[in-house]
């Protein structure tokens, strides 16, 4: 993210000794980079060493299994028969239950109402979006407030927790990379800063604002990453709590953006999916549909037309409105629709007729399409609705 911010007290010059401004012991400086030295980054200016560790032990991670989609089928996944009946005991980190997943990106999903333990991800970015409830997301760059409708980026290697705020579930769609996760290189300047054709801006984007200080000895923390057969994980025990960042700048760091920031393009005729694209990482992208004015050409269809995207795997996760669409199809708030590469797919029976004539859509919903198949994770496989499939036909093998 290049779009420079500068949080605490840091140094006038980089890489020279910075104490505190009364003097006493020097502060820690870290660089925090992608792609080696070539790409964007922060310094972080830390109270203790932030190498110092005094155990690491495995950390066992929830079944990361997938099912290849086969037969080759449009699924239904309805998320929210994934909400346990405990839900107040589950955290954000560990409670996750994987959904969809290839080799470039994992979708999870998870209901939360209890602390999550400190975890960084070390494979890749996320993208964690919030269907509904809040949290106080602690990092070590600060704390970030997480509301219904937010997006929150969190680069690849930031030590973070989730802490639920208010009394009902923290539902949390949750995307997993194996890369970083940025806005689209189209909606940017040459030097990055975002353009005037961008659907959203810097003012949209919410970082942190000062810097977050605790104290505590032998801090635990869950690390994921990879190992030599996929991911893994290590908990490691810190001497010191590595929430001790007195300063930093720079242009990496975690941001939060709401839904409800992104302005929508829409045309005379019906608009591709790129419109609207919201970020995108290696091999994905992430889109969203927001309440928007429809096409106004007299004789536009508002619904759009059936479409085989040979290259992509299409999932949609329906998080409020109503989706003209799917009607009749079974989908609702909470459902994910995979529509696979290799199967042409498009409105429920009578959508485009009921369409005509419409200004106006209310519907809400996260997109992503990958460039590799998708596969199911243990938790599509528990909330799959068997009959999505034949509900273009009106009929399935059964009848």
């Amino acid at each position: 993210m290049a779009f420079f911010r500068s949080v605490g007290h840091v140094p006038p010059k980089r890489h020279t000794q910075h104490r505190p401004v009364d003097g006493g012991e020097l502060h820690y400086e870290e660089l925090m980079g992608e792609e080696g030295f070539g790409s964007d980054s922060s310094l972080l200016y830390h109270l203790g060493v932030p190498s110092a560790i005094v155990d690491a032990t495995p950390w066992d991670l929830p079944d990361q299994s997938t099912t290849e989609n086969r037969p080759l089928l449009p699924r239904h996944l309805e998320l929210h028969r994934l909400t346990p009946p405990d839900w107040k005991a589950v955290d954000a980190i560990t409670g996750r239950r994987l959904v969809l997943g290839n080799d470039d990106v994992r979708i999870g999903y998870v209901v939360a109402g209890e602390t999550s333990p400190l975890y960084r991800n070390a494979v890749g970015d996320e993208c964690v979006y919030v269907e509904s409830g809040s949290a106080t997301v602690e990092t070590v760059f600060g704390a970030l407030a997480a509301v219904q409708g937010d997006y929150v980026v969190i680069p690849r290697g930031t030590t973070h927790r989730w802490l639920p705020t208010g009394s009902e579930p923290l539902r949390l769609y949750v995307i997993e990379a194996n890369s970083h996760i940025a806005p689209p290189s189209r909606y940017l300047s040459r030097y990055g800063q975002l353009l005037e054709h961008a659907p959203y801006c810097e003012r949209d984007l919410h970082g942190p604002t000062e810097p977050l200080l605790h104290d505590g000895t032998d801090v635990e923390v869950l690390v994921k990453h990879s190992g030599s057969r996929g991911i893994t994980g290590t908990r490691y025990v810190y001497p010191a709590h590595p929430f001790d960042v007195v300063g930093w700048d720079g242009c990496l760091y975690p941001y939060t953006f709401n839904i409800a920031d992104f302005e929508p393009i829409t045309g005379r005729v019906h608009q591709p999916p790129p419109v609207h694209q919201v970020f995108g990482g290696e091999n994905f992208v992430i889109c969203n549909f927001v309440p928007r004015k429809v096409d106004y050409h007299p004789l536009s269809i508002p619904v759009p037309y059936y479409h085989s995207n040979v290259d992509s795997d299409e999932v949609l996760f329906y998080c409020g409105g109503n989706y003209e669409a799917r009607k009749g199809s079974g989908i609702g708030q909470g459902s994910v629709s995979l529509h696979p590469g290799g199967h042409s797919h498009g409105p429920q029976p009578g959508a485009v007729e009921r369409s005509i004539g419409a200004e106006f859509f209310d519907e809400l919903a996260v997109m992503v399409d990958t460039f590799l198949p998708l596969e199911l994770g243990e938790g599509g496989l528990a909330a799959e609705d068997p009959d999505y499939a034949w509900t273009w036909s009106g009929r399935g093998p059964s009848a």
